[in-house]
C-alpha cells in the first residue's frame, strides 16, 4: 500500500476520493507542529499540504520515504524545492485550480478600497451615520496595474476590462497577451494606474520589488493591492508612503509573517488587512483537491 499524509485540510469530496483509489493508504493528520510532522512523515511515500504546512529541509530529511509532495494551491514556496530534488522527491502544485477564485478576490478588494466598504462597515457597526465621510469613487475609466501577468493576472485583467478600465501589466519575464491589456515597464505601469494589483511569486527578484523608490513613482491616489505573497511589498517602505501620503491606501491579504507579530502597519487608517483569504472559496478548494487526485493519481500510474 501506498502511504498518503494530507497534513493540511483539503476538500473532503477529495479525500474520500483518494481514499477510493486502490492501492492508497490515506491518512488526515492536520495541525502538527514541525517536530510532529518530522516524526510523522517518515511513514509516508507522499504528502499532500496547502499553506499552512511547511515542507523545510529537515522535515524533508525526515521523510525517508517520500516520492512525492503535492501541493493544494499555486505557490511552492512552503516547500524547499531545492532540498526536495536532491533527496529525489517530486514537487507538484495546482497552479491553475484557484486561479478564478484569487481573480474575484482581487476586483472585490478593489472594490472595497474605492468605496471605503470595510470603513464604512466599521462605522455603522460603532452606530456611527458618516455618508459623507465615504464619498467613494468609480473602477470605470481607472487605470489598473497588474503586476505578474499569469494565469491569475490575466484573469484579473479579464475583469478589469470588463469593468470599463484600462489595463497596463508588468512581468518579470516576456508574457504576450491577445487581451486588449497593454505590456509596459514597471515604472511606467507605477506612473499610470490608479489599482496596482500583485499576482507574483516571491523569489530572488521579486522579494521587495516594490520598495522606497517604486512607492515614489506612484500617484498619491493609488491603491495597492497585495495578494500575492509576503515579502514582495517592502512592508516598511509601505508604512513609510502612506504616512507620507505617497499612495492613498493599502489592500493586504498577505504579509512577510503570517500572522503576523507587528502591528503598525495593520493598524494604520488606510490599510485594509485580512488573513490571506485569496484561495479560500469553496469552488476553488475543490478544484484543487480533485488536481491533487490527478497528480497522485498520475505520478503512481493508478
Amino acid at each position: 500500500m501506498t502511504k498518503i499524509l494530507i497534513s493540511d485540510k483539503l476538500s473532503q469530496n477529495a479525500v474520500d476520493q483518494l481514499k477510493e483509489i486502490p492501492g492508497f493508504e490515506v491518512t488526515v493528520k492536520t495541525g502538527m507542529t514541525p517536530d510532529e510532522l518530522k516524526a510523522e512523515i517518515v511513514h509516508y511515500e507522499g504528502v499532500v499540504i496547502r499553506s499552512a504546512t511547511k515542507l523545510k529541509a529537515d522535515i524533508l530529511e525526515a521523510g525517508k520515504n517520500l516520492k512525492v509532495a503535492v501541493r493544494a494551491g499555486i505557490g511552492l514556496d512552503n516547500i524547499d524545492v531545492k532540498k526536495a530534488e536532491e533527496l529525489g522527491i517530486k514537487v507538484f502544485n495546482t497552479p491553475s485550480a484557484t486561479s478564478i477564485t484569487v481573480a474575484e478576490y482581487t476586483i472585490g478588494l478593489m472594490f472595497a478600497a474605492a468605496r471605503f466598504i470595510p470603513q464604512a462597515y466599521k462605522s455603522v457597526k460603532e452606530h456611527k451615520w458618516e455618508k459623507k465621510l465615504f464619498e467613494g469613487t468609480e473602477l470605470y475609466g481607472k487605470t489598473a496595474g497588474v503586476i505578474g501577468f499569469g494565469r491569475i493576472g490575466r484573469e484579473v485583467a479579464r475583469r478589469e476590462l470588463a469593468l470599463g478600465m484600462d489595463v497596463v501589466y508588468f512581468d518579470i519575464v516576456d508574457v504576450k497577451s491577445d487581451l486588449a491589456a497593454k505590456q509596459v515597464t514597471l515604472d511606467e505601469l507605477l506612473k499610470k494606474a490608479d489599482y496596482i494589483s500583485m499576482h507574483l511569486p516571491k523569489t530572488e527578484k521579486t522579494t521587495n520589488m516594490i520598495s522606497t523608490r517604486e512607492f515614489g513613482l506612484m500617484k498619491p491616489n493609488a491603491v495597492l493591492i497585495n495578494v500575492a505573497r509576503g515579502g514582495t511589498v517592502d512592508e516598511a517602505a509601505l508604512l513609510e508612503a502612506l504616512n507620507g501620503g505617497k499612495i492613498r491606501t493599502a489592500v493586504l491579504d498577505v504579509f512577510s509573517v503570517e500572522p503576523p507579530v507587528q502591528f503598525d502597519l495593520i493598524d494604520h487608517p488606510n490599510v485594509i488587512p485580512l488573513p490571506h483569504l485569496g484561495a479560500s472559496a469553496h469552488e476553488g478548494q475543490e478544484r484543487a483537491g480533485l488536481e491533487v487526485i490527478k497528480v497522485l493519481k498520475e505520478f503512481y500510474g493508478k
